[in-house]
């Protein structure tokens, strides 16, 4: 049998997908110059905040699967590398990411990558967790898909103005 992953483990693994997204945002925020893009950058931090929150609430929604203690370590080793190869491997990287965005363009491409990933992330892992835990999952999806939404009309509002 398969690793089956509970709700809330993936809710911790979204949140820490989050925070990584937000510590990129951040980060624009301090190297943009042109006022437009800073607001969208701000809103997309104040959204990343959001998603925590709305994530972090979720907590309460979902039940704990008891994995053997014996593999603890191990199981959290685990869960660490998904999260480490999925969309921004760490705050780290995606502060640096950011700071070497060449431009806004730039910037939001990355944001829309990251965006995808996730997104393809949480569909494969909505298959590793139990039936009864697939509706938290659910609700990451269409977060994160909103969250894509509004990257897109940001994108194209940018490259309306030039």
């Amino acid at each position: 049998m398969g690793v089956l992953f509970s709700g809330r483990e993936l809710i911790n693994i979204a949140i820490g997908i989050e925070r990584n997204g937000l510590a990129f945002y951040k980060s624009l925020l301090k190297v943009e110059k042109d006022a437009m893009a800073r607001g969208a950058y701000k809103y997309l931090a104040d959204m990343e905040e959001q998603h925590i929150k709305t994530f972090q609430s979720m907590l309460n929604t979902v039940e704990e699967y008891g994995h053997p203690q014996i593999y603890t370590e191990e199981y959290d080793l685990y869960l660490k590398a998904l999260v480490d190869s999925a969309v921004f491997t760490d705050d780290k990287v995606a502060r640096e990411m950011a700071e070497n965005a060449r431009s806004s363009a730039e910037a939001i491409q990355i944001a829309l990558g990251a965006e995808k990933d996730s997104i393809l992330f949480y569909y494969d892992m909505r298959n590793l967790v139990r039936e009864r835990d697939r509706e938290a999952v659910d609700k990451i999806i269409e977060e994160e898909k909103s969250h894509l939404k509004q990257l897109s009309d940001l994108k194209k509002s940018l490259s309306k103005r030039g």
